[in-house]
This record gives structure tokens, C-alpha cells and sequence, in this order.
């Protein structure tokens, strides 16, 4: 991404100075016309890059796991009554994150010199999400930080389980397929290798299935750096396209949500993470146009982002926030249903979170009832597969034994 500095004006006729990052001047010009600042000067900065990598750390990103701490605490202190910079400074100390101590001790020192906290932390875009200085600039204009800091709190706990569910869920048939993997090749290369010389001893016919065998246990043998280095060259070049081609990554996240099975538990995960976002925008008065373009850069999947970005362009065509919704096959029709009632109800932010619950309920539901599918249906592929190498081995045993007698 690039980042421009810009100077406008506020809705209020003040000044307003400062940097963005976005992927075009284009999408800069549109996000700060939504946040309502009216510009008179934007150009690329290659200086303000530099020195904000450099005032975090160069590569120094923040766990997900210590900024759901540092939030959960944060919100405590200010709850607390204790003032923003000593709450701050406090957690600066107490952070066990290099990254996050380092970007809380800039802030501190910028909110003592009489910036908002909000664009003290904006300037940190590694450290501190979109969404959270979006609903921490809403709570300082609405006089009620201590609530949405609260709220932030709860939004970003949630998420954190709701993605280490479904991480660990994921994560769970790799492992044992791993194994699995593991299994097989030892077997290949170390006691396979033995029966091999003794059937050539005996020189009598052996059956396909040991053919089979032998022959996969020999080319595991000679071959098996040729294997490796094919799949690290796949691995590499996979990342490598996911990382940089948009078209390549939209339509892995699109093949990964029709998969049978995991496609949905993915699916569920992305909705409620989407419906809870913009439940919490909503809730803390962020405009509908700018909270439609953080759920759109945080939902995490470009599949649901593309229908988030249809959205937003159909409202401001005038335009309903459930239309796009109702035409995607990825929203099930309960989602755009309620979305539309919200939408003529007037209670969006209700009608969101109350899918936002239902999804995650599901999701945990859909987790549990995976972890005890699982095992039983490896510990079957694993029995099967050595059950094949062991059989290969005492079909032509038998033969032999009996040809001794």
C-alpha cells in the first residue's frame, strides 16, 4: 500500500493535516470524503512510510492474542476513570508485546502533547486496526469512549475465539494427515527396503498389490529429494501468487468455501465476523458508507468483501444495504432477510448482532461436531493405508512359508 498526506477540512471548518494508506490515490480521495473532510491538497509520501515503519519496528506486527489483551485492559482502566495518557502509560509498561510497547509510548507522547487519541493511534496502522480507531474516533465525539472501548473489548475477544476455533479445526486433519504421511514413509524407507531383498532370494512371483508397493517403496528411495523439492517449489509458488495476484487469492477463498464440509464452517465464520463488525460500527454512530469500507478491508475474505463493496456502491446509488446481500449465494437468505427488516425497522445494529449471534452459536456447534467426526475418520485412513502395505508384505509371506513346508 501506499501512503499520501493530505490537508482538508472538517465538517466543523477546521484543519485537518495528516497521512492515509490505501492501494490508489483514488481509494485515499474516497475513504477521507467519508470520513467528511473535505480536501484541498493529497500527494504520495515515500518519507512517511519509512518513518512509520520505522517508529513500530521494522517487520514488528502485533499478535492478535496481546491486542485482545491490551484492549480488554484498556477499556478496564478508562471504565476505571483513570485519564487516557496514565492508562497508556500504564499498559506501555506492562505489554509483553515489543511492537505494541514501543507504538504505546509514541501515542502516549503524542496525546500529551494535545492530539486526539484517535489520531494518535492512526498513525500505527500495524498495531492498531482500522476498526478500532474509526469506533475510538466515534466514542470521542460522542462522549462515551469508556462504552465503546468496552465494546471493542468484547468485539475483538470474540473474533479471537471465533478465528482460533476455526483455525484449530482446521489445522486438525493437516496435522494427522501429516502423520499419516510420516507413517507411510517410514515404512517405505525402512521396512519395506528388508522384504524387498528377501522376496528377490526367493525369486517367485509376486502379486500386483506387493508390485505396487515395491515399487512406490523404490522411488521413494531414489527419488525422494526430486518429491521434496517439487513440493517446496508448489508451496512457495502458491504463497507466493496468494500473496500478490488479487485474481489467484479470490479464487482460492472461493474454492476453500465450496469445499464440502469446511467451505461452510468457513463461510458461517466469515458472516458473523462481517455482521458482528458492522453491528459494532453501527452501534457507535460510524457512518454507513465508511463502516461498509472497514467491514470490506477486515472481513478477511475477498469473496464476502466484494458483496460488502456491491453494497456499499448500491447505497450510494440510493439503493438497499440488503439487495447485494440477496443476490450473492454466499449470504444464506436469513442473512439479507433480517438485514431488510433492520433496514425498514430502523434497527440494523439489532437485527446485525442477532445474526452476528446465530453464526457464531452455529459455528461452535459446527466445530464440535467436526473434532468428533474427525479423529475416527483419520484413525480409518491411517489403518487403511498401513492395513494395504502390511498386506502387500504377508500375501507373498504365506507364499513363500509354503513352499518351505
Amino acid at each position: 500500500m501506499t501512503v499520501y498526506k493530505y490537508v482538508g477540512r472538517t465538517r466543523r471548518g477546521n484543519v485537518k493535516r495528516g497521512t492515509i494508506e490505501a492501494d490508489t490515490k483514488k481509494e485515499a480521495m474516497t475513504e477521507l470524503r467519508d470520513k467528511g473532510i473535505s480536501l484541498r491538497e493529497i500527494n504520495e509520501t515515500k518519507a512517511t512510510l519509512l518513518n512509520r515503519n520505522l517508529s513500530i519496528g521494522s517487520g514488528q506486527s502485533v499478535k492478535n492474542r496481546d491486542f485482545v489483551i491490551y484492549s480488554r485492559q484498556f477499556g478496564t482502566l478508562i471504565r476505571a476513570g483513570i485519564p487516557i495518557v496514565e492508562a497508556t502509560h500504564i499498559l506501555s509498561q506492562q505489554t509483553e508485546s515489543k511492537g505494541l510497547r514501543k507504538a504505546l509510548v509514541k501515542v502516549e507522547q503524542d496525546v500529551r502533547e494535545g492530539h486526539a487519541f484517535s489520531d494518535a493511534i492512526e498513525k500505527f496502522p500495524k498495531v492498531f486496526p482500522a476498526l478500532f480507531v474509526n469506533m475510538v474516533r466515534a466514542g470521542e465525539m460522542t462522549g462515551n469512549l469508556d462504552e465503546t472501548l468496552d465494546r471493542m473489548a468484547n468485539y475483538f475477544e470474540k473474533q479471537y475465539t471465533l478465528k482460533q476455533k476455526v483455525q484449530s479445526t482446521m489445522a486438525y486433519p493437516v496435522v494427522l494427515m501429516v502423520l499419516i504421511v510420516g507413517v507411510v514413509l517410514f515404512m517405505m524407507l525402512s521396512i519395506v527396503p528388508n522384504f524387498t531383498q528377501m522376496f528377490a532370494q526367493f525369486g517367485s512371483d509376486l502379486p500386483p498389490i506387493t508390485q505396487i508397493v515395491l515399487s512406490i517403496s523404490e522411488f521413494v528411495q531414489k527419488l525422494w529429494w526430486l518429491a521434496l523439492l517439487v513440493v517446496a517449489i508448489a508451496v512457495t509458488v502458491f504463497i507466493y501468487f496468494f500473496k500478490s495476484n488479487k485474481q489467484f487469492n479470490y479464487s482460492v477463498h472461493l474454492s476453500l468455501l465450496k469445499v464440502p464440509v469446511f467451505g461452510k464452517l468457513l463461510q458461517k465464520a466469515a458472516i458473523a465476523r462481517m455482521t458482528r463488525t458492522l453491528s459494532s460500527l453501527f452501534s457507535s454512530s460510524v457512518p454507513i458508507l465508511q463502516a461498509l469500507g472497514i467491514v470490506e478491508k477486515v472481513v478477511g475474505n475477498p469473496v464476502i468483501g466484494k458483496v460488502v463493496r456491491e453494497a456499499r456502491d448500491n447505497l450510494e446509488k440510493g439503493g438497499a444495504l440488503s439487495e447485494p446481500l440477496k443476490k450473492s449465494w454466499v449470504f444464506p437468505p436469513l442473512v439479507s432477510q433480517m438485514t431488510a427488516i433492520g433496514e425498514q425497522t430502523g434497527s440494523l445494529d439489532f437485527m446485525l448482532e442477532k445474526i452476528a449471534v446465530f453464526y457464531e452459536d452455529d459455528v461452535d456447534r459446527t466445530v464440535d461436531s467436526l473434532k468428533s467426526l474427525i479423529e475416527p475418520v483419520m484413525i480409518i485412513i491411517l489403518a487403511t493405508v498401513v492395513g494395504f502395505i502390511v498386506l502387500s508384505i504377508m500375501i507373498p509371506m504365506f507364499s513363500i512359508f509354503t513352499e518351505i513346508k
